[in-house]
């Protein structure tokens, strides 16, 4: 008699088809002269099985479910139901069998109820095969217990998030309401490496059943076979999440206490019966709350109202994803047209699922509103994100994990109410983002650069790296050019400044930007490059594309990061090189960071003045020291001395900036680099400073900006240029 297994989960996306399609490859795989029988019984997914072996069933059980009705059934009909695996194509025994259920959705109500048919099937094909291994779909129904009464072993599938404990856990104390004894039931925890969320002690102590497995996450290989329509063990057997399988297959067929015993089934059965079954399990349950509403005593635990709608937009996601197929919609980015009918179909699928779905948990219109954008922004957005995407106050978004999104809005970093259902739903926001610009994540490959559409950046950094869960960064994009009035208007600068810095680009000097991160480099870049005369040709080079120009003549470059083999890397060392050969008139690297540093020194000095670009640093003498770093981490052998000569040669200006306290950012100093003092140091002249002389009751920054009474040694040059300057303004205030 078969050893008969049910794979359940109360979860849907948890891999339940995954664990259960390649045990039962292992089982046939790894024991000789064993036959297994793999049944698809998921009602509301049926086929995704079929399609990960690429076997093409032409009926299914159900076609049977006529004759059972007009007592014209045989077990002999049940051979016309089973196909064998592989049908072709594969070097693997033929002692793997595959029946499926049904073969569309549209075929549940036919056999939804059928359990006695069900249960007579179990017991006609139990004495043919050695293991018996069902796929049981995500609800506990008659079907489900009718194969559990005939099963020796329930193993319910987990993800390490708390909304899949929280569902396991529900499920295993209706299954035990039910009679079900908890010794037959074990966990097998996939993704277990996927510590973003629930480390395994944690599912482990929160569920009364034992483990019994741990399958490592395999995103990259997991994929490429089911795009390939091989089980990941035949696919590749070395991968840890195969050798894991193989563990529990051969664990299976060697531990025979992982089982309960048919007879002893029998007894405990006929001492205690399933428990108003019936009643319980009435036609249309279809979810864990609805069966929960219904049990006769208070063993479960009743749901909140947070959880209640946390499992209706898990149920009106599922239905989207089946009605709509989300899974293999062509998102195709910058196509409004194809993007606003699939919104609006969308929108329209949400309604009629929540009309089926609610039971008046939604009782005001504001509330499903709400609710329909809530879902929408999960099944086509960033979910809790895409408020604060839109939000143009939002400078940056921090997602430390499931549980965590900060924001900064003006200057003030501060936790948002927002909450992500898990680190898996983090998890995939990240591959959504990532995905169009064929950039993936995953443990071999933990962290990605990549931006929106909006131009806005993104950092993405997973487990193991990240021990708190997915980690996203995202650097608002600002939409608005900022102009030096603007700024001026902000308080960043004064006129006085603004018309300086004119004069500098004018006369075109070299210009550092410095400042720490998010202090407002990259705006005083902007604000400085529309000091550019319209008849220049200007070249710009950037990592992530984000400055803004007005100006006819502009060449954008940015650098590419490797594609998925690791290959096709273009640095901005490398566009800085070819710029040259562009004939450019200037050159404004968006940031140096690297090996391009010395690039751009040198190009400085051979006539390409006028340039400027944006460097990371906490003082204007930290400038230079930093520029030291970068050339001699290159790997090319300078002296010291050689380094300082060529940076004071190159570097006429530094306008360095700063995110003070209460959240401002402010150009702290103007500052002329005056040539070689002495063999190592390089004279800095401060021409404007910000002073801050304290803070008033609401925590703002006092101060005023002011010259140092120091006058730029290249005054000569600008009266040359036809720029005049009163001396006045550059005398310092008594």
């Amino acid at each position: 008699m078969a050893q008969s297994i049910s794979i359940f989960s109360p979860k849907g996306g948890v891999g339940r088809t995954f664990i259960a399609s390649n045990l039962a490859v292992s089982l046939a795989k790894k024991i000789s002269g064993k036959k297994v029988l793999l049944i698809d019984m998921d009602l509301d997914l049926p086929g995704d099985m079929a399609m990960l072996l690429n076997l093409k069933p032409a009926k299914a059980l159900v076609d049977l479910v006529p004759d059972w009705q007009k007592n014209n059934y045989s077990p002999a009909q049940l051979n016309d139901y089973i196909l064998t695996y592989p049908s072709s194509g594969l070097n693997f025994s033929s002692s793997l069998h595959f029946m499926p259920l049904i073969l569309n959705p549209r075929e549940k109500l036919n056999i939804y109820t059928e359990d006695k048919f069900l249960s007579r099937v179990l017991k006609d094909l139990g004495p043919q095969y050695d293991f018996i291994i069902a796929d049981s779909g995500r609800a506990i129904n008659k079907l489900l217990v009718a194969f559990i009464e005939q099963s020796n072993l329930i193993s319910i599938v987990v993800n390490p998030d708390i909304l899949s404990v929280h569902q396991a856990k529900n499920a295993i104390e209706i299954l035990e309401s039910l009679n079900f004894p908890l010794k037959m039931m074990r966990i097998i925890l996939n993704r277990a490496e996927s510590l973003g969320g629930v480390i395994w002690e944690e599912v482990k102590a929160a569920l009364p059943c034992n483990l019994i497995a741990y399958i490592p996450s395999e995103g990259k290989l997991a994929g490429s076979a089911l795009n390939h329509k091989v089980p990941l063990v035949l696919e590749s057997p070395r991968c840890r999440a195969s050798i894991a399988l193989d563990a529990l297959a051969k664990e299976l067929s060697t531990d025979p206490e992982l089982f309960i015993s048919h007879e002893d089934l029998k007894v405990i059965f006929a001492a205690a019966p399933l428990a108003k079954k019936e009643e319980i399990l009435k036609e249309d349950v279809s979810s864990l709350e609805a069966i929960s509403q219904s049990m006769p005593h208070a063993a479960a635990r009743k749901m909140s109202y947070e959880e209640k709608i946390d499992a209706l937009k898990q149920r009106v996601h599922q239905r989207l994803i089946r009605e709509l197929d989300l899974r293999r919609i062509d998102l195709v980015a910058g196509d409004a047209q194809k993007s606003g009918d699939l919104r609006q179909k969308t929108i329209k699928a949400i309604n009629n699922a929540l009309t089926e779905e609610t039971g008046g948990l939604i009782s005001s219109r504001e509330e499903r509103e709400g609710l329909v954008k809530e879902i929408i922004d999960e099944a086509l957005g960033l979910g809790p994100l895409e408020d604060l995407i839109s939000d143009s106050a939002v400078t940056d978004i921090l997602v430390n994990n499931k549980d965590q999104i900060y924001m900064e809005k003006h200057g003030k970093l501060e936790l948002c109410k927002k909450r992500f259902v898990s680190n898996e739903q983090v998890r995939q926001i990240i591959e959504r983002i990532i995905a169009p610009l064929g950039r993936r994540v995953d443990e071999s490959v933990p962290m990605v650069d990549g931006r929106l559409s909006d131009g806005s950046r993104v950092n993405a950094i997973i487990p193991p790296l990240s021990l708190t869960g997915p980690t996203l960064t995202i650097r608002k994009f600002s939409q608005e050019r900022m102009k030096v009035d603007d700024l001026e208007r902000m308080n960043t600068l004064n006129n006085t400044m603004g018309e300086f810095l004119k004069a500098c680009v004018l006369a075109r000097k070299n210009i550092i930007v410095s400042g720490g991160t998010g202090s407002g480099k990259t705006t005083v870049l902007n604000m400085l490059s529309q000091f550019v005369p319209n008849g220049e040709r200007i070249i710009t080079i950037e990592d992530a594309a984000e400055l803004k120009l007005d100006h006819a003549h502009w060449i954008r470059l940015e650098s590419r990061p490797p594609n998925i083999e690791g290959k096709g890397t273009i640095m901005v060392r490398d566009l800085f090189r070819n710029s040259l050969r562009m004939r450019p008139d200037r050159i404004i690297i968006g940031e140096c960071r690297g090996q391009e540093t010395l690039d751009m020194l040198q190009a400085m000095n051979t006539g390409h003045d006028g340039s400027m670009t944006t460097l990371h640093a906490n003082s204007t003498q930290d400038v230079l020291a930093r520029m030291d770093s970068l050339i001699l981490m290159s790997g090319i052998e300078i002296p010291l001395r050689a380094i300082r000569e060529m940076i004071a040669s190159s570097i006429d200006m530094i306008v360095h900036t700063a995110r003070l306290s209460d959240g401002t950012r402010k150009i702290m100093q103007i500052t002329e680099l005056t040539g070689m003092l002495d063999e190592l140091h390089i004279g800095l002249n401060d021409i404007f400073v910000f002073h801050q002389t304290g803070i008033d009751t609401h925590g703002k920054i006092q101060g005023e900006f002011q010259a140092t009474g120091i006058l730029p040694t290249f005054l000569d040059d600008l009266r040359k240029r036809g720029i005049t300057f009163s001396e006045e303004i550059f005398k310092k205030k008594t």
